[in-house]
């Protein structure tokens, strides 16, 4: 079975024992965490398609870290001589997909 769920502004395609890497939420490592945003349920003889959600579906997950991205750096250089180099580091949270209800 999987589900389409979203999150942070984002569609994820999760199935049962998948890990991924999300937006920041707020918890700690081990907190349970519920996405009741679930768009799709499939893997059934007929996938339920919601309006614009499922109704009473949930996907449950587990925190495995709060982490942040490889630093991406954006660098200009200008013609009169000067340079300026700034980076940024995405922060994301690691959740492991538990179960899946609808």
């Amino acid at each position: 079975m999987y589900a389409v769920i979203r999150t942070g502004g984002k569609q994820y395609r999760v199935a049962q024992g998948d890990v991924l890497r999300i937006e920041k939420l707020a918890g700690d490592k081990g907190t349970e965490i519920t996405f009741s945003e679930v768009l799709m349920l499939g893997g059934t003889d007929a996938p339920k398609v919601g309006k614009p959600t499922v109704s009473g579906a949930k996907v449950v997950g587990t925190i495995l870290a709060q982490k942040k991205h490889p630093r991406v750096l954006h660098f200009r250089k200008e013609k009169e001589g000067w340079t300026r180099r700034r980076g940024h580091r995405q922060p994301y949270t690691e959740v492991k997909v538990t179960s899946i209800s609808g």
